[in-house]
């Protein structure tokens, strides 16, 4: 029986999406189009940071038809290389007050931004009626998801919102961002040696860990060469993950 070589795609855009930040908004039937901040919840759904002053803050009551473009990177040293880029289509609202901390925080962790935390106070100030008033303070939008455009490696395409939103980012995804980090900051030489040993041929110096999830890794060696090493059986554990990259790294060990 041949090793499953990598997630569902479903699962993989999850797990990019949830690793990716904003960088752009555009709003259909409407000439605004411009930069975004924020992030994506534990549901998928964007949320973005919208401040005083800018062009969606009065149009926060409104349901408004647009597209997030949302990018996952990854650090290679003296530049930040693109691993995904999703436009998520959908109907973007003001998050209900009494749902802005959750949204705030689910955000927090990768997008971290000082204005999370005074869009937090503003929203708990609308729901205690003694609160005093102020003035224009940042607001939190949420997209719902109609459909997501991808684009990732070789492969491109489209999910519907059910098939994107009844999928789950990898299980170990936290873990496998640590290690990624990790051996990236130090065993970049060890990384090297293992690949050009399973290749039979020198991979060079410019190589990186670029994913880590449930059923392989992929590597990074060089533009436009994506190497995926999969596991014999997916890993069930955030222990089995860390192994299973130790097996490819240091064959003497397995």
């Amino acid at each position: 029986m041949h090793p499953v070589e990598a997630p569902p795609i479903a699962e993989r855009i999850r797990t990019l999406a949830a690793t990716a930040a904003p960088t752009h908004i555009s709003v259909a039937g409407a000439p605004f189009s411009g930069a975004a901040r924020g992030g994506v919840d534990a549901a998928g759904r964007p949320v973005l940071l919208i401040k005083p002053g800018e062009a969606l803050y009065g149009a926060a009551e409104d349901e408004l038809v647009v597209t997030v473009d949302l990018v996952a990177t990854r650090d290679t040293g003296e530049k930040e290389r693109p691993r995904g880029l999703l436009k998520i289509q959908g109907w973007a609202q003001a998050v209900p007050d009494e749902e802005v901390r959750m949204a705030a925080v689910a955000i927090a962790e990768r997008c971290p931004d000082s204005d999370l935390f005074a869009a937090v106070d503003a929203a708990e100030g609308h729901l205690r009626p003694s609160a005093p008033g102020g003035g224009p303070t940042p607001r939190l939008l949420r997209v719902d998801v109609a459909q997501v455009v991808y684009l990732t490696g070789q492969e491109s395409g489209v999910l519907d919102a059910e098939n994107y939103l009844d999928a789950s980012p990898d299980p170990f995804l936290d873990a496998a961002e640590r290690i990624v980090l990790h051996v990236n900051a130090w065993h970049r030489g060890q990384l090297a040696l293992a690949i050009g040993h399973l290749l039979g041929e020198p991979a060079g110096s410019d190589v990186w860990l670029w994913e880590l999830d449930r059923y392989g890794a992929t590597v990074w060696s060089g533009p436009d060469r994506l190497i995926r090493l999969p596991w014999p059986s997916p890993a069930t554990s955030a222990a089995e993950l860390e192994h299973a990259l130790s097996c490819v790294m240091c064959p003497r060990q397995s």
